[in-house]
């Protein structure tokens, strides 16, 4: 037997990545660096955060993707459907039934018509109902998809879908990707933040914003608009600014010698998380506090410093943008309308859950375009999936309105970074069940929006297992009529 091979085989993969810094390590290194890999090729290992260019000139260099987790009830808000009105608590016909999965709803489910008033808004005309009055002022603004379906019709795997590109857990999120390949504009705040509404995660959990394969700093930072910003990025007691100086050069010393002796990207990555975190002990409580805006700024998003509400989240949402920070999510819990109490109805529960939500929203598309960030901000609004034009199944004898989930068809809509403002896009069957027309899948969606960024889609991948990954997976497709 050939010595090298005899002493492989009583090597521990420790001895193999100590012994063999070009194997394995190497092999990881590589496909950061591989044809396939964006941004990475032109960052320093020392800076993965640094701006990068992307494929082609974009039109948006920042996102803020406003998700309302449970999936708002788009048939109650901007897809009138006056037919279903008309036939409203009939039977719904089985012909719009075969062939579809529902979460819940048995046997013949009855039709529901919208209870809300609906008109139309803006020079533009865009049908808003009376739930989203705020919207009203806007409208001019938005580019709503009324066409979006998904493969989903349950909460976790369709958020999964939306922002990452599979139902299952273990994928680069959206802002994941887009922080790979475009790096960030802010040198002192993370590239990817996160900030929750009413204290609940989505129902996919932290994987909607984690970084699966990627290197770990591109994961999003979670910010609380209350208490510290960040958990445990303060120092602990007993503990000065120039002890924890001192105490991260010296740990520093000990990474680069083990990036140094095993050559794994990780380490460095992990480098540049500790200076990072330094640097925000100092630049995220500033950028945090709402009390330095205007009395007048602060009461048209209806915040309330010191507080914590989506309404805080908006106005933090612009303020880290104006910084550099390239992407930022918001997730909102509490659209998942079944009807199962009266917070769920589409009447008073409705009008309730909007009041908190469209005014601070309309807020920030005003205050994004009075400061000149509206063109190159791309904002999105909507939830992962749609409800149905029939009553929920289980609370179809209640006096409470609600509908199931449906992943057919639903809305969504986007403002600035390019696209084209006051405009609808596609539509469905006049009861709602079905796309007629433009259908816009979620892979859609998210080629779109790195086209507006700059990305060639299919070329936005990252080698790992074997194969290049990427967010649309092998599907998606930009759809033009959405851009201005």
């Amino acid at each position: 037997m050939d010595p090298r091979t005899e002493r492989l085989q009583h090597t521990t993969r420790r001895h193999f990545l100590k012994e063999m810094p070009v194997g394995l390590g190497a092999v990881a290194l590589a496909s950061m660096l591989g044809e396939g890999a964006r941004g990475a090729d032109r960052a320093s290992l020392d800076a993965p955060l640094a701006p990068k260019p992307p494929h082609f000139a974009p039109k948006a260099k920042n996102v803020i993707y406003l998700h309302m987790s449970g999936a708002p009830p788009h048939l109650d808000l901007f897809d009138y459907k006056p037919e279903l009105v008309k036939h409203s608590g009939k039977d719904c016909p089985q012909e719009f039934l075969e062939g579809r999965r529902f979460a819940f709803t048995s046997g013949t489910p009855k039709l529901l018509g919208t209870p809300r008033t609906f008109s139309r808004a803006g020079e533009s005309g865009i049908w808003m109902s009376d739930a989203i009055p705020n919207f009203h002022g806007v409208a001019d603004e938005l580019c709503v998809i009324k066409s979006m379906h998904t493969d989903q019709f349950n909460h976790a795997p369709a958020e999964l879908l939306l922002f990452t590109g599979s139902p299952r857990q273990g994928r680069p999120s959206f802002g994941s990707w887009v922080t790979y390949g475009l790096g960030s504009e802010s040198r002192d705040l993370p590239g990817f933040v996160v900030l929750i509404s009413n204290g609940v995660q989505p129902s996919a959990g932290q994987g909607a914003w984690g970084s699966g394969f990627l290197p770990s700093v591109f994961q999003g930072v979670q910010c609380r608009s209350k208490g510290d910003p960040v958990l445990y990025v303060s120092d602990p007691p007993g503990m000065d600014r120039d002890l924890r100086r001192r105490s991260l050069d010296a740990l520093n010393e000990l990474n680069a010698m083990q990036a140094e002796q095993f050559g794994h990207p990780e380490t460095n990555t992990r480098i540049a998380q500790y200076e990072l975190a330094f640097r925000m002990q100092m630049s995220v409580p500033e950028v945090m506090d709402i009390s330095r805006e205007s009395e007048a700024t602060i009461a048209e998003y209806g915040a309330e410093p010191g507080g914590a509400s989506f309404a805080n989240n908006c106005l933090l949402a612009r303020r880290l943008v104006e910084q550099g920070v390239r992407y930022v999510q918001l997730f909102d819990w509490g659209w998942d309308f079944h009807g199962t109490g009266p917070n769920e109805d589409l009447r008073d529960g409705l009008t309730e859950k909007c009041s908190k939500t469209d005014r601070p929203v309309s807020a920030l598309i005003r205050d994004l375009k009075a400061r000149g960030l509206l063109d190159e901000t791309l904002v999105i609004w909507g939830g992962e999936f749609g409800r149905t034009p029939f009553r929920e199944g289980r609370t179809a004898n209640s006096e409470i309105l609600g509908r199931d989930h449906y992943p057919d068809c639903f809305s969504l809509f986007m403002a600035g970074g390019g696209v084209r403002g006051g405009y609808c896009h596609g539509e469905t069957d006049e009861l709602g069940f079905s796309v007629v027309e433009d259908p816009v899948h979620v892979h859609d969606l998210q080629a779109t929006i790195l086209h507006q960024l700059g990305f060639d889609h299919e070329r936005l991948t990252f080698r790992f297992q074997g194969r290049d990954f990427r967010l649309t997976d092998v599907h998606g497709r930009v759809v033009p009529e959405l851009l201005a």
